[in-house]
């Protein structure tokens, strides 16, 4: 007994110790990839030299090849999903075509609206990283001065994260609620309409002293042929395991693996002639963001073996589940959003699917809240040297409200459609 509660308080202090250092990532300039796998194998390790609750090592081991069937589901459907956009971006194929979608000329209140809602949409086909930085390259480019270019990149920063909740393809955590069986492809559709509110409440009201015009810069890049085919593959994959989910029942990891590999296939018949492999591509993916889940979802594993993720279901048991999760929102402007959301999935808090909706909703855009509550707003500063924790806390009040107008609009749609 006394080696056990010494064993649960180390694994804990560990977790706790990699969680702060996921927090500090740009203080210490250590890629929490890196901390979060160490101390995530660690943990595990230590469950197996000194078994939990005095189970022997074949539960344990039990446990861990549960953890890791729900980490490489996961793990291979977003290694498919950025292969596709790894390509794309890498042939110039997202920058031709952001540029013949954009207008030469239009106002500036103009532009916030047409930024925002590009943003919210872009990031719902493509990864938060991908979307942001061809987002904030467009504002980069525009010759506009420090308060107004921070204006942009903040309601980017807003845009991508909400353009991803409302599908599995745009944000992780709503990935990782839809396998969890907590909600269906259906259901996430309703978050669309509320999200997309709340990014034109944010662009409206930063855009009321907004005046001027801007020109943007036309460069006309050539698409391929063969680009536009694997586009074309991408975007009926994404449709395609949508339709097969809702009629059929099966997995997204499935149809994304299929998608891929006819994308492999189609791909090595265009350019045989250019003798180019593109099954290469999959080498430009980021894997440090592949190993960062990974990390995490073992510390969060582990802790739902220690039973720590009791204590999450305490505030669920003293305020309506509706309140809560607006408050986890704000948590995930603070706490990185994959961690809290793994959490509260392997705490099994019991809520009604109007209410894993909002949590949804509530992960996905509260992280929007400060800029390190986000990868999205962690790379916008890293590409406005403006942009920073004081001058994005400038704008808190317009993000609160906004967050709050999409939050309200979730709760209403969901329970029309499903109350």
């Amino acid at each position: 007994m006394v080696i056990h509660r010494m064993i649960t308080s180390v694994i804990l202090t560990l977790v706790i110790i990699s969680f702060i250092l996921i927090v500090t990532e740009d203080i210490i300039h250590i890629n929490k990839a890196k901390t979060t796998l160490f101390f995530g194998t660690l943990c595990w390790i230590l469950a197996f030299i000194f078994p939990i609750n005095d189970d022997p090592s074949g539960k344990t081991n039990h446990q861990l090849n549960e953890n890791l069937l729900e980490i490489a589901t996961l793990w291979l459907f977003l290694m498919s999903a950025m292969t596709f956009v790894a390509y794309l971006n890498s042939k110039g194929f997202i920058s031709a075509l952001v540029q013949r979608i954009l207008p030469k000329k239009v106002s500036e209140r103009g532009l916030m609206f047409v930024i925002g809602i590009f943003a919210f949409l872009f990031s719902s086909f493509a990864d938060n990283v991908t979307a942001t930085l061809v987002s904030i390259a467009v504002v980069v480019n525009l010759q506009l001065d420090v308060k107004k270019r921070l204006k942009y990149a903040t309601l980017i920063i807003f845009a991508v994260n909400s353009g991803g909740v409302s599908l599995i393809t745009g944000d992780v955590t709503t990935l990782m609620i839809f396998m969890a069986d907590k909600v269906t492809i259906a259901n996430l559709l309703i978050l669309i309409l509320p999200s997309l509110l709340g990014v034109i409440t944010l662009a409206t009201l930063l855009s009321l002293k907004l005046k001027g015009t801007v020109e943007l810069e036309q460069t006309r890049i050539k698409i391929e042929k063969t680009d536009i085919t694997i586009a074309l593959i991408f975007v009926m994959t994404i449709f395609g395991t949508l339709i097969a989910n809702v009629l059929y029942h099966i997995p997204p990891v499935l149809s994304f693996l299929f998608g891929l590999s006819f994308m492999f296939l189609v791909a090595n018949f265009l350019q045989r002639k250019k003798n180019q492999d593109v099954m290469n591509y999959i080498r430009e993916v980021e894997f440090d963001a592949l190993l960062f889940f990974l990390g995490v979802l073992l510390l969060v594993g582990i802790l739902k073996e220690i039973g720590v993720l009791k204590s999450f279901t305490v505030l669920y048991q003293h305020l309506p589940a509706i309140e809560v999760n607006y408050l986890v929102g704000f948590m995930s402007s603070v706490i990185d959003n994959v961690p809290l959301t793994a959490a509260l999935l392997k705490a099994d808090v019991e809520m009604k699917v109007t209410e894993w909706l909002t949590l949804t909703y509530a992960t996905g855009v509260g992280g929007s809240i400060l800029v390190i509550g986000s990868a999205a707003g962690i790379i916008a500063m890293s590409k406005v040297k403006e942009l920073n924790f004081v001058s994005y806390m400038r704008n808190a009040f317009y993000l609160t409200f906004s967050y709050t107008v999409g939050y309200i609009g979730v709760y209403f749609a969901s329970n029309w459609y499903l109350g």
